[in-house]
Order: C-alpha cells, then sequence, then structure tokens
C-alpha cells in the first residue's frame, strides 16, 4: 500500500476530489494548509505574501492504483502556472480500522 499526498491550489480542490472519485477513489482526507515552494511565496506588487493557502489531500491505495490516481491529480490540478502543486507518495506499512481494530 502506499499513501498519496497531494498538494493544491483551493481552487481546484473540487475539480481533483470529483476527478477521482469519477476513477474510482472516493475515499480521501482533505487539510486546508498553509505553505510556500522554491518562489518563496507571492509578490504582488510592493505586498509579499509568505505563504499561501493549498489544499492537501491524502489517499492510501494498493500499490498498481496510484499510477492512476497521480495522473488524475496532475491532469486535475494542472493550471499551468508555479504553485500548482506537489504529489507525494509514501509506502504504508500498516492500517487499521479503529471501530473493529481489523488490520486492513
Amino acid at each position: 500500500m502506499k499513501m498519496v499526498r497531494a498538494i493544491v491550489r483551493p481552487e481546484k480542490e473540487n475539480d481533483v476530489v470529483l476527478a477521482l472519485e469519477a476513477k474510482g477513489f472516493p475515499a480521501m482526507t482533505k487539510t486546508h494548509v498553509f505553505g510556500r515552494g522554491r518562489q518563496k511565496g507571492l509578490k504582488v506588487g510592493p505586498i509579499h505574501y509568505d505563504e499561501l493557502p493549498k489544499v492537501m489531500l491524502m489517499i492510501v491505495a494498493e500499490d498498481p492504483e496510484v499510477p492512476v490516481i497521480i495522473e488524475v491529480i496532475k491532469n486535475s490540478a494542472y493550471v499551468g502556472y508555479e504553485g500548482d502543486g506537489k504529489i507525494f507518495v509514501s509506502p504504508v506499512t500498516e492500517s487499521y480500522t479503529i471501530r473493529t481494530g481489523e488490520k486492513v
């Protein structure tokens, strides 16, 4: 199993969620976060925004499903400018259902 974490623009959140659901991946966790990339924020005139709002989506899936999830996120989150986001993939060694204690 793998965990896919995607950090996307807030205005693309709904597009990404709907695209994932349409491909059969309805289960996810969403968190509103703040951060910045290599560009170190955003400068608009004399104002510098050090951290920008983003949405982090977390999806745990079986290994063969991960490339599909990544492609769906890339296509639905793309705007074409700096700050479109990042996707991180990590191994998941164990998972448990709290209510039943079942190891998934």
